[in-house]
């Protein structure tokens, strides 16, 4: 890891207090250049149509003018204002995850009470861009809603978590780094992400169509469960040195082993994630 990813991780760290904080910019670019790369010449020429429109959205603060700037873009337009001093996107807080607890029976219904989770706004923006006769400002902000959550969903601790913010609460060491503001969310979200990407060969290219095929067959709530249960077996099994529902510490350490350990389960959830939304994004635009 070079030591200017890792400062600006540690730096975005102390800005994270809740499990809205998603995929830092690395991890979700990953996934939108993989699904760039895999959906069909039809759907990539309509997502450039849109984007090219990306002015109707109003945030000159967060351009989307490609698909990976538009991955980001829902988490860059967070601190932005209205006239009335209060945010623009409060709304759509919620939006970027699913708190469902991994020490009971699966279950989204709780999480996603009137559609206010990430699985419920992937499908309402599927449904958006489908329908021609949604404006186009609508359809231009389904379509980074869409390419942003696909990511979040891939997260495994906006996913699943044990009543602990998807484990913002819980404090982290990552190998020789030690730092306050450091915590599991945070982990995967930027550092395990990182290393995960940069670990093996290229991860962004075309894959052959089996391969597609298999890794994006399935729902969002089959994905959904998928991802909570490596919350379950990988993020905090792993954390915790076994059972995942015992009490958590005040602070886990996370060794070279264990880390070394979580970088398979982390790269197959961006390679998930890539494949994934190509789908969705076929579904909506091919």
């Amino acid at each position: 890891m070079s030591r200017t990813v890792l400062a600006a991780a540690l730096a975005a760290s102390a800005f994270i207090a809740a499990p809205a904080q998603a995929y830092w910019e690395y991890g979700h670019q990953t996934i939108a250049r993989i699904a760039e790369a895999n959906v069909t010449p039809r759907t990539r020429a309509a997502i450039r149509r849109l984007l090219a429109e990306q002015a109707l959205l109003a945030t000159p603060e967060c351009p989307a003018r490609t698909m990976a700037e538009a991955s980001v873009w829902a988490d860059c337009v967070k601190p932005l204002k209205g006239a009335d001093g209060k945010p623009r996107f409060g709304y759509a807080y919620t939006w970027h995850f699913q708190d469902v607890n991994i020490c009971r029976p699966f279950d989204l219904a709780p999480a996603c009470k009137d559609g206010n989770c990430v699985s419920a706004q992937i499908e309402r923006d599927v449904k958006l861009l489908r329908d021609k006769a949604t404006p186009t400002k609508e359809r231009v902000q389904a379509l980074v809603f869409l390419i942003h959550f696909v990511g979040d969903l891939h997260q495994p601790l906006h996913a699943g978590e044990k009543d602990d913010k998807g484990g913002n609460d819980v404090k982290a060491d990552y190998g020789i780094y030690t730092t306050p503001r450091l915590n599991l969310h945070s982990v995967w979200d930027g550092l395990l992400a990182e290393r995960a990407i940069t670990t093996g060969g290229n991860i962004v290219h075309r894959y052959p169509a089996a391969t597609r095929a298999k890794i994006a067959a399935g729902t969002v709530t089959d994905w959904s469960r998928e991802s909570w249960q490596v919350a379950h077996d990988v993020a905090y099994t792993d954390a915790l040195g076994g059972d995942p529902c015992a009490p958590t510490p005040a602070r886990v350490k996370l060794d070279e082993a264990t880390i070394a350990k979580m970088v398979p389960a982390a790269r197959l959830e961006v390679l998930r994630g890539g494949l994934r939304l190509a789908k969705m994004l076929d579904k909506a635009l091919g």
